[in-house]
């Protein structure tokens, strides 16, 4: 088997970008587009500072989240582990990129310029099959598989090898065959000290960097070395996580809408024929966070290339079980016919955990992937569509027998709910994250409790000793006021990015190895 895999050697990058350079060139990307970079890492405290250079890009994984998130299969991965777009059928989600703990994905909607008006060269060369869709660095595929045409070995041969290794002027890159012992890669392996990044991830990256002499012990004398420092962060600004901002308030409506509809729904099937304004009203409520989908992807006009992929990807599993939703929820009323109501329920508390399943499996985003975000956003969406019920129950005659068991469940799942979003802060702080995430959460915090547990729980009880209807609406709407933003917090305020981080710094003339650095992150 072949995988083709590169190195990036930290004692020897100097910083000049001209890897940056030599891809842009080579790739005609636009000026805000970076498929190689290098990032400048100063950490520690005066005088005992390390400063790193550190090539980063697409890690060609071993187990790309990318590729698993995709929902129209347009992310692949070949079989000698490079993983390319197929830019005619990406839909432009950019569910890939927030997926993505390397930041290596791109997206852009319109042609930009270097100097705002094309020049010549870019105009021949701009690709607009890449505008709307996903883009990132290919390791020059067509220059590897040119060299296996020909016979000659990339990684060796500059014409079968990636452009950023050739243009290197300090061999700190090197691109060869991982799997080939006797290989440049393998051999480099072998005798330095290395490490992935973000290998905690599992993601089994294609990327290694190498800090150090593997045949010699460090040396004792350690005396002013920087690896002695703290690693605290003095320049951090494009290393420490930032602000995702892909996924916007048309997306987070998508899970707003979701849920609530989904939730909403439930009662409805359950109540049956008196409840069928409200059984009506869900599936529209759904449908519209949908449909504002359409205005937030990159090419609306592929829509239907979301249900491509169901077997790996909960996108394409959440438009499945859309699908199976629709017609049994507005047919089972039409017909009065439980099985149909049966069945409308079901995929809606499927189309529920489809919701959180998409954020978990957002790997590149911290405040997602955590496993507790699961129970949390299907506790939420519970909560919001009870409460549409109890709104319901109140104001339609039908229904107000309703409206006594609804309002004392929304206090259960208010406490659920409640008890969800602590064990899913607990397990952010327990298990790290980045510090701007832990700060907005926690912010929200005490609003989330008093309004999502301790009113709607208070109002419920007063209404029910009052035995007026006014106190149970006021207490629907703080919870369901809270669900939406407990969702819109997580989804556009909470979402900062994994970031880049060093396990180790690189040797510096008689020191050692230094400590990891990690800017912009809390751990335990």
């Amino acid at each position: 088997m072949t995988r083709w895999a590169m190195l990036a050697d930290l004692e020897r990058c100097v910083g000049c970008q001209t890897c940056t350079a030599a891809c842009r060139h080579a790739n005609a990307t636009s000026p805000a587009v970076q498929w190689r970079k290098v990032l400048d890492v100063e950490a520690g405290s005066f005088p005992n500072v390390t400063r790193t250079f550190v090539p980063v890009g697409c890690q060609h994984c071993a187990d790309p989240p990318c590729m698993h998130v995709c929902p129209s299969t347009a992310t692949r991965q070949r079989a000698d582990g490079i993983v390319t777009i197929d830019y005619t059928i990406c839909i432009g989600c950019a569910y890939c990129e927030v997926a993505c703990p390397y930041q290596a994905r791109f997206l852009v909607h319109e042609s930009e310029f270097a100097y705002g008006i094309p020049m010549e060269n870019e105009r021949e060369r701009e690709d607009p099959a890449r505008l709307g869709v996903a883009q990132k660095c290919t390791f020059c595929s067509d220059r590897i598989d040119f060299g296996i045409e020909s016979g000659v070995t990339p990684g060796l041969d500059p014409r079968a090898t990636p452009a950023c290794v050739n243009a290197c002027i300090a061999d700190a890159l090197v691109f060869g065959d991982i799997d080939d012992p006797q290989s440049n890669v393998s051999r480099l392996l072998r005798e330095q000290r290395h490490f992935r990044m973000h290998e905690e991830i599992g993601t089994e990256p294609g990327f290694y960097y190498l800090y150090g002499d593997a045949r010699q012990d460090p040396p004792s004398d350690r005396s002013g070395a920087a690896a002695d420092a703290p690693s605290g962060g003095i320049r951090t600004r494009g290393i420490e996580p930032w602000h995702q901002t892909h996924w916007d308030w048309k997306a987070a409506g998508n899970f707003l809408c979701g849920g609530a509809g989904s939730g909403l729904f439930l009662w409805a099937a359950l109540a049956g024929a008196p409840a069928i304004v409200p059984g009506l009203a869900a599936p529209y409520i759904v449908a519209l966070g949908l449909t504002l989908l359409l205005f937030k992807i990159g090419r609306p006009f592929r829509f239907i290339y979301v249900l491509r992929q169901p077997r790996r990807s909960w996108m394409a599993r959440e438009a499945w079980v859309s699908a199976a939703f629709f017609p049994p929820a507005l047919l089972g009323f039409w017909f009065d016919s439980r099985i149909m109501l049966a069945a409308g329920a079901a995929a809606a508390f499927a189309f529920l955990l489809c919701q959180g399943m998409i954020l978990k499996e957002a790997k590149g985003i911290p405040a997602w992937r955590a496993r507790t975000i699961v129970p949390l956003i299907v506790a939420t969406g519970l909560a919001e569509g009870t409460a549409l019920f109890v709104c319901a129950c109140v104001l339609l005659a039908g229904l107000a027998d309703w409206s006594r068991p609804a309002a004392a469940v929304l206090v259960a799942l208010v406490v659920a709910r409640d008890m969800a979003w602590r064990r899913y802060v607990a397990q952010l702080r327990r298990e790290g994250a980045p510090t701007r995430t832990l700060d907005v959460l926690a912010g929200f915090s005490p609003i989330f409790t008093g309004a999502g547990l301790v009113a709607p729980a208070a109002l419920v009880i007063a209404g029910g000793v009052a035995g007026k209807p006014v106190p149970f609406i006021l207490a629907a709407v703080c919870a369901f006021a809270a669900g939406w933003a407990l969702k819109y917090i997580i989804i556009r305020r909470a979402a900062f990015n994994q970031g880049f981080a060093l396990d180790h710094t690189p040797i510096r003339g008689a020191g050692r190895p230094g400590p990891a650095v990690k800017p912009g992150w809390t751990t335990s």
